[in-house]
């Protein structure tokens, strides 16, 4: 029989517990690793790991002999050749955060455009007309990415009105912004998009446009993008700091970003629903069984 190992909470429902205890015998571990170290204990005897980053980040290259199905997408950072060497498979779940990921996307472009934060439960008496907020129909937004999140993004801003236009693999992209008012990055992390918003891209953008990602340091340079809002080039920002550890707030560029008067910062929970966890969770436990038919 197999030994499954749910190294943390990971949200699972009863019917997903359930469908877990038909493949195997269970250990399911509903408190948080004290530390990587702990959790590398918890897992080295398992056959099939069913695992969070906590403690799978920095341990993975120690693992021996199992399969590991992770209920996220990214797993760029592990070294796949050292993994096979050790005779450990990792499936993850690409596209199971789409739906929340895009819903925070969309309510990041309408908070920067049309201002609403400014205004919500305001006690402040406003005079006239309100400072101006810019609707997204009649608006050119370039998505760049065009997979599960940036395709999905893109039929909403459509819904909305705006001219959609995608960055796809070999395009130019200092062509594809020349007109964006949004420009929203969904681009996975790979050799080919690591420092591709570089100061280049960023002092070539727009006046008075935003820029709104679900990525993380690899990818943009954090000064030349803070360069660019000190400047008016970008009149705001809104990151979910994707490199950070899920909830922490300490990270020096998460700091930064949220203490400037027009950035919105997240910490790394654009995904955090319970959709998510349905679908990433489901797809986690189907990773299991395929792989147990194959096997």
């Amino acid at each position: 029989m197999h030994k499954i190992v749910v190294s943390q909470p990971l949200g699972l429902s009863a019917e997903q517990r359930t469908r877990l205890q038909t493949l195997g015998e269970v250990k399911f571990y509903d408190e948080m690793p004290a530390s990587p170290e702990d959790w590398l204990d918890r897992v080295k005897d398992a056959d099939i790991i069913c695992t969070g980053k906590f403690g799978f980040k920095i341990k993975a290259h120690e693992l021996r002999d199992a399969f590991v199905s992770v209920p996220f997408v990214a797993t760029d950072w592990i070294d796949q050749d050292k993994l096979k060497q050790n005779n450990v498979i990792v499936k993850n779940c690409p596209g199971c955060n789409k739906e929340p990921v895009s819903e925070w996307i969309i309510a990041m472009i309408l908070n920067l455009m049309r201002k609403f934060p400014k205004y919500i439960n305001t006690k402040d008496p406003v005079h006239g007309n309100p400072a101006l907020g810019l609707s997204v129909a009649g608006k050119t937004v370039l998505v760049a990415g065009a997979g599960n999140i940036g395709s999905r993004v893109g039929k909403i801003c459509e819904a909305l009105g705006a001219n959609v236009v995608y960055f796809k693999r070999g395009d130019n992209l200092m062509a594809k912004t020349k007109d964006a008012v949004v420009v929203v990055d969904t681009l996975a992390s790979n050799k080919d998009t690591h420092q591709i918003y570089d100061r280049e891209f960023f002092q070539s953008l727009k006046k008075g446009s935003f820029f709104v990602t679900v990525t993380g340091d690899k990818l943009w340079d954090t000064e030349a993008m803070l360069e660019a809002l000190d400047q008016g080039i970008l009149a705001g920002v809104a990151t979910d700091v994707g490199n950070i550890q899920v909830g922490t707030t300490d990270s020096p560029v998460y700091q930064r970003f949220a203490n400037h008067p027009n950035v919105y910062a997240t910490p790394h929970i654009a995904y955090d629903s319970d959709r998510c966890d349905l679908i990433c969770n489901n797809m986690m436990i189907d990773n299991i069984e395929n792989w147990l038919k194959i096997k």
